[in-house]
């Protein structure tokens, strides 16, 4: 059964036109890209694809929750953190599907304390939530 909202906090809207190749816009004019299916897949590979827009959607998601649950724990993300994110595609027995991996570097952090935050983060972040169940997701600390 689907988690549903208890608020609506925010809403994105996008406009997009011609699928893998073709443009998509928010509402707002803030991002317009062009669209292109990857070399790998055929295309031209001179545009953004939906995978490269789902890592750096979950990659900042996962950022932004990792922070939220540092505050919550009285520590700090280092200021350098990264997050280095790779989305998968590949055929699957109903049509394709995809599988993530978020490297996750937080630099000078303890080990142990870095794995709790990035463990507790999994559990809040949205895109989390939204994969969890459904594709393979792996959470690697540099």
């Amino acid at each position: 059964m689907p988690t549903k909202l208890d608020k609506v906090i925010y809403t994105a809207h996008a406009h997009t036109t011609g699928g893998r190749d073709g443009q998509s816009a928010s509402n707002d004019g803030l991002l317009a890209v062009k669209l292109s299916p990857p070399k790998e897949m055929g295309g031209a590979g001179t545009g953004t694809n939906p995978e490269q827009l789902f890592a750096a959607g979950y990659s900042a998601c996962f950022m932004g929750a990792m922070k939220h649950v540092a505050g919550m724990k009285k520590i700090t993300v280092p200021a350098d953190a990264s997050i280095d994110a790779s989305i998968d595609i590949g055929p699957i027995p109903a049509g394709f599907g995809i599988a993530a991996k978020l490297v996750i570097n937080l630099p000078g952090m303890d080990r142990v304390v870095a794995q709790d935050l990035i463990d507790t983060a999994h559990g809040v972040c949205p895109y989390s939530n939204a994969t969890r169940g459904n594709i393979e997701v792996e959470l690697v600390l540099a």
